[in-house]
């Protein structure tokens, strides 16, 4: 019984290998198929939009691109596998990836050796990630480490594998990777690390830069040298091993004293690094989009800036300030016929400070903001440019004759008898306060508002001096509406946003003037501006430097120096001072009038010099300067003046005449700025001919 009992169980083991059998092919067969249709669906899938076609782009007025919105503040720029050092290639394959040209995208043999050392050590001690597996991980995929991830990045892996050559992917990973201090791609680290293209690295240079990678901040030459040193032997040796080099090559490449870039090389190479966070700002803060939409929604940020005006900014600063230590700066210029902003820079170095300066409410902006009094003044019809006052010390009684105020003029220099375009020419402190407290100094006020300045500000006898902080961009906003013939225009940034593809999302207004005062006012202004940059103006010294009509004002306290000035194209406001309010040297106290006129003559050397536009209400009169008065053929001297009309003086200076018939006045039908155009232009004329 026991026999067939055994027997009977021997009969049944074949049958049960056979379905065994069967069920492991149907499986298997299962499996391939599964694997088939998988392939093909991966094949005919698209790949996700990558992180950085996600990465929202900002772009000049003219298309340039600017900068890229990311985490991190991505900065990147890419090329081709043809313009990249083969040096380069051949240590990032050593090191990362030898077997790239002979996988599938897996190193099979590779992860099983990274298994068995990580089994063996007990933890995870070595990788086994391709470069495909790399590439697949920066472009889609965060770093968490998750099952879902490594799912997922298998099939990007594979998908990026059927779809493009060993090329392409080389060519991808090595404009993606990232090698630290916000270079991403190996164009950027070139230029970052040693000021040259990707193609121009030596075996040194390749092989410190191919071991970076590996811990960006652990590794790099910046912050850790001897490691950096320590990993770039690794890869030399690495290289030795796969005979792309010999020994001998890889000592002394080891041994070459490399030349990194300075810091202030490195910030150079940003763009606009300032205006790019004020767009950001905008852009989140007052356009309402999400700061995540920003960085990893594809949208393309069109703005204002020129870039021919923005490097001009930059040098004009630099060449300025590059020796100056802890001196800073900022300048922002806007065209005042549209409120574009042509150029931002916010500071010396953005990589010391991110400080926006441009936007600092903390300046005084000391004689720099008596034109906008001055316009009040004219605009008010209480003063012309004839309008006299003594220069003398003088102490001012105000507040119903309960308080006092004793200005002072620079240097203790005080003219006598003075009009308002002497005054503004040598900035003179007791006339600008007899103006104040003719006009009121809430009427200053209220005109400022009017100009764009938000800030704060007393109504007090020494508003007039500039005591009041206020912002460079404010500044540039009201010296603008001076320059757009008493119109004013709204600052703007941004022109338009799209998405990835090319969808408007936000389209900027047209800008619309609000007139301010009459076109009259501000052209007389203007006029008596151009003094300032004359002979006996505040700002002669650089008057040589400047081919083209322009009008400005310095500025000048204890802890700021400032020339704000614009021509017909631009207004521009110039700041220089020190962070924690240290007093200024004479030296220090000068130097932004020279940063405002080679920016300008920089930024419009190809636009041809253009004369402020004539209203028709300005009438110009010769008048006796001492006196005020209508000149007459008796007056010694005589001065060609512009007055708003019916605001020009009607009765003839006698101080000079005889007990003759009465003076007849001296015909003029010419126009101040056709005097002041004949001498921009002879001006002009004999500086290029120095030149």
């Amino acid at each position: 019984m026991q026999r067939l009992v055994r027997s009977g169980n021997r009969r049944k083991s074949p049958r049960k290998r056979r379905l065994f059998l069967k069920l492991t092919i149907s499986t298997g067969l299962l499996g391939v198929l599964a694997a088939g249709i998988l392939l093909i669906y991966l094949y005919q899938t698209d790949l996700p939009l990558s992180y950085s076609e996600q990465s929202s782009e900002l772009f000049s007025r003219n298309g340039e691109t600017i900068a890229v919105f990311s985490d991190g503040g991505k900065n990147s720029a890419s090329v081709k596998l043809t313009e990249i050092s083969p040096w380069l290639i051949q240590a990032t394959l050593a090191t990362e990836d030898r077997q790239f040209y002979d996988h599938f995208g897996f190193d099979v043999k590779g992860m099983a050796r990274a298994m068995f050392v990580n089994l063996k050590e007990m933890e995870k001690v070595q990788g086994a990630s391709t470069l495909t597996q790399q590439l697949a991980r920066n472009l889609y995929l965060s770093h968490e480490r998750t099952w879902t991830r490594k799912i997922k990045e298998a099939m990007y892996t594979a998908q990026l594998e059927m779809k493009y050559s060993k090329e392409d992917i080389l060519q991808m990973y090595l404009n993606e990777i990232y090698y630290g201090h916000g270079a991403y791609g190996i164009e950027t680290a070139a230029q970052m690390y040693f000021g040259k293209h990707a193609k121009d690295l030596d075996l040194a240079e390749s092989a410190m830069l191919a071991g970076v990678p590996k811990g960006p901040t652990y590794y790099s030459p910046y912050n850790h040298m001897k490691n950096a040193k320590d990993r770039q032997k690794i890869v030399l040796s690495a290289m030795v091993a796969t005979g792309d080099i010999t020994q001998k090559q890889a000592d002394q490449a080891y041994e070459e004293m490399l030349s990194f870039q300075t810091r202030q090389e490195r910030a150079a190479l940003s763009i606009a690094p300032y205006f790019r966070d004020y767009v950001r700002n905008i852009v989140v803060n007052e356009l309402g989009f999400d700061e995540n939409e920003l960085e990893h929604g594809g949208l393309r940020i069109y703005t204002t800036l020129d870039l021919g005006a923005q490097q001009a900014a930059e040098n004009a600063v630099k060449s300025e300030l590059s020796d100056s230590g802890d001196l800073e700066a900022a300048l922002v210029s806007i065209d005042p016929r549209n409120g574009q902003i042509r150029a931002l820079v916010g500071g010396t170095d953005y990589t010391k400070s991110q400080f926006n300066h441009v936007f600092a409410t903390t300046r005084q902006p000391g004689s720099s903001f008596k034109p906008i009094m001055y316009l009040s003044a004219l605009a008010s019809g209480k003063m012309t440019s004839a309008s006299q006052f003594n220069s003398q010390p003088t102490l001012f009684h105000y507040d119903d004759n309960r308080k006092t105020y004793s200005p002072k003029n620079f240097g203790g220099k005080y003219l006598g008898e003075i009009d308002m375009r002497q005054a503004i020419a040598a900035s003179d402190n007791i006339y600008a306060v007899n103006t104040i407290l003719n006009i009121g100094a809430d009427q200053v006020i209220q005109m400022a508002r009017k100009m764009g300045i938000t800030s704060p500000m007393q109504a007090v006898p020494s508003l007039a001096l500039g005591t009041s902080p206020i912002s460079p961009f404010e500044m540039a906003t009201a010296f603008a509406v001076i320059s757009n013939q008493g119109s004013s225009v709204k600052p703007i940034a941004v022109l338009q946003i799209t998405d990835e593809d090319g969808k408007v999302l936000y389209e900027a207004p047209q800008p619309k003037e609000e007139t301010i005062v009459e076109p009259a006012a501000a052209y007389v202004l203007t006029q008596l501006m151009k003094s300032v940059f004359e002979t006996g103006g505040t700002g002669n010294r650089v008057s040589s430097d400047i081919k083209r009509p322009v009008a400005g004002k310095t500025g000048t306290t204890s802890t700021d120096a400032w020339l704000v000035g614009f021509t017909p194209e631009l207004s521009t406001a110039v700041w220089v001072g020190y962070d924690k309010g240290k007093t200024l040297d004479t030296t220090e106290s000068r130097k932004a009038a020279p940063i405002f006129a080679k920016f300008t003559e920089k930024a419009l050397e190809k636009v041809p010099p253009k004369i402020f536009p004539i209203p028709d209400s300005v009438v110009s009169v010769y008048i006796d300067p001492i006196t005020g008065k209508l000149a007459t053929a008796d007056c010694p001297n005589k001065k060609l003046e512009v007055f708003i009309q019916g605001t020009e003086p009607t009765e003839f200076c006698s101080a000079h005449s005889s007990n003759e018939p009465p003076p007849e006045p001296i015909p003029t039908s010419e126009k101040p700025e056709s005097k002041s155009w004949w001498k921009d232009l002879k001006r002009w004329w004999m500086n290029s001919k120095q030149d």
